[in-house]
């Protein structure tokens, strides 16, 4: 195993998210990391937590990195996370984000949870993805 490209995986899927079309044209350059300080935009994308499983074999190092991506909105009604949830989930499903460290030989989606929060004027949209990747 190796959590070593990790922080590759994170920052090729930031990457993927800000070059795809259709994602930031939703959402322009909100993708982040963290909640950003001060004005918060009405609608951004949010790098959450990950969970990281041995995937190696006799040729190989690797892990299956399940992570996940949320949207969240301040919008009334589910229907603008939901846009941009599609986006990520169309930008993100098969996807093979080059890596400084190791390949992506596997992207996928898994499964997707959408809720209220704070309040219930919130709506935040948690895709959940698994990556399998290789390290020579």
């Amino acid at each position: 195993m190796s959590y070593g490209s990790s922080a590759a995986l994170q920052a090729a899927i930031y990457q993927h998210l800000l070059d795809d079309p259709s994602v930031s044209a939703q959402v322009g350059p909100n993708v982040f990391d963290a909640v950003p300080a001060g004005t918060v935009p009405p609608v951004y994308i949010s790098l959450g937590p990950e969970e990281v499983l041995s995937a190696g074999d006799k040729t190989s190092k690797g892990a299956r990195h399940r992570f996940t991506v949320s949207v969240i909105s301040e919008n009334a009604g589910f229907q603008a996370a939901k846009t941009v949830a599609a986006a990520v989930s169309d930008a993100l499903d098969d996807a093979n984000p080059a890596l400084s460290m190791g390949r992506v030989v596997r992207m996928q989606f898994q499964r997707a949870v959408a809720r209220r929060i704070g309040n219930g004027t919130k709506r935040r949209i948690d895709l959940r993805f698994e990556a399998r990747v290789e390290v020579d």
